[in-house]
């Protein structure tokens, strides 16, 4: 089976776009990969919200989300990408980060250069390292990724726009010293609007670019994208279904039971309605394990108790 982190590579082009969804939890990476998507990013302010219940304000540690990037790596078959804040200290530091991030399963990551601890990227409030100490830590990134897997992606971000003192020319020259060093990626976060994407992409004419366009409106379009040569686009799928659930959240407190009855008949149907999510976690594979391992009549259990749902059907195929 050819590696996770040989599928991404391939799938980075700088003339094309790579859609990944970013989640904080298995949960939503499994949603990612049954709609199709090629890959799926852990996000760093995901993972300390849903995981944590706090913001993305460096309080999350490398052992949570190491945790984390097994559980995801574990329940889906695409190439993951891991948010690793600032690397969990200095450049020694980063080099366990990135041991740890491979050893789970990833196939690539990014370590941005604020000052620790961090700030979510669209926060006010963030302040960079010196050039020279992050030069450090992306050259560690670099040399355990060329010991350890030569295919694992490596991006740096930087924050330069949006911290004190920064500015666009900070970008470019924090662009050019990452790329110099053998970065697959640069990231530019808080990019204010098209023209400054322009210029980063006049000045690093060949790498491969992703910006985060947040401050932009009105927003890019998918063919902006590509005309500005950028190589991933992104969408964080936790906020939908948080605005979701809490939607539903307010009707339920005014009316009662009688919203959840509407919910359940409105999405009987639906691929995840009634008892879907469990075919999304993997009970009908349960079940095919039960047939190759137990005797038959460990499996007579099924016509022997109730149950409104039956794994060995599932809720796509039931009756």
């Amino acid at each position: 089976m050819e590696k996770k982190s040989t599928t991404l590579r391939k799938l980075l082009k700088k003339d094309d776009l790579l859609f990944t969804i970013w989640v904080g939890t298995a949960h939503q990476a499994q949603l990612a990969e049954k709609i199709g998507f090629p890959a799926v990013g852990i996000s760093g302010s995901n993972t300390s919200t849903h995981i944590l219940g706090l913001p993305d304000a460096g309080f999350l540690t490398l052992t949570e989300l190491v945790e984390n990037v097994e559980r995801i790596c574990r329940g889906i078959n695409l190439p993951v990408i891991v948010d690793c804040d600032t690397g969990f200290g200095n450049a020694i530091n980063v080099r366990r980060t990135v041991d740890a991030v491979i050893r789970a399963g990833a196939a690539g990551l990014f370590i941005e250069d604020q000052v620790a601890p961090k700030r979510c990227g669209f926060v006010k409030g963030k302040e960079l390292i010196p050039l020279e100490e992050a030069v450090g830590k992306y050259r560690a990134a670099i040399d355990v990724r060329d010991e350890l897997d030569p295919d694992f992606i490596i991006m740096a971000r930087t924050d330069a726009r949006g911290a004190v003192g920064g500015s666009i020319e900070e970008v470019i020259r924090r662009g050019k010293a990452y790329l110099e060093l053998g970065v697959d990626i640069f990231y530019a976060e808080a990019l204010q609007s098209r023209e400054e994407i322009r210029q980063v992409r006049s000045a690093l004419k060949d790498c491969l670019l992703v910006v985060t366009p947040h401050a932009i409106n009105p927003p890019l379009t998918q063919k902006e994208m590509q005309e500005l040569g950028l190589c991933m686009a992104g969408c964080h799928i936790a906020q939908i279904g948080s605005i979701a659930m809490y939607d539903f959240l307010v009707e339920f407190k005014k009316r009662g039971i009688e919203v959840l009855n509407e919910f359940r008949k409105k999405t009987g149907n639906h691929p995840l309605g009634g008892f879907g999510i469990f075919d999304l976690a993997g009970f009908p594979r349960v079940v095919e394990w039960e047939k190759k391992y137990l005797s038959p009549e460990k499996l007579e259990k099924y016509e022997q108790s109730l149950g409104v749902y039956d794994p060995r059907v599932g809720h796509q195929n039931k009756a």
